[in-house]
């Protein structure tokens, strides 16, 4: 899954996000839609990261096979 994909069902994606990263804030979902780099840096604020631990850890999360099938089905 890519970012585009994401985003196309962004509201059921993002509650989806929050189960993996407790952190975010659902109040953030609007304000993050727009960008990955900004969504990234939010990961990485909110969860103690570097923005390169967060980059790792978003693409892992998209890469996921549970999380690709929900988007190829």
């Amino acid at each position: 899954m890519n970012w585009n994909d994401l985003t196309q069902n962004w509201a059921e994606n993002y509650r989806a996000l929050c189960k993996e990263f407790p952190g975010l804030e659902p109040s953030a979902m609007p304000f993050l839609k727009a960008d990955q780099d900004r969504f990234e840096s939010y990961l990485a604020a909110t969860h103690d990261m570097s923005l390169k631990e967060a980059q790792e850890a978003f693409d892992a999360y998209l890469n996921r096979d549970d999380i690709q099938a929900l988007h190829t089905a």
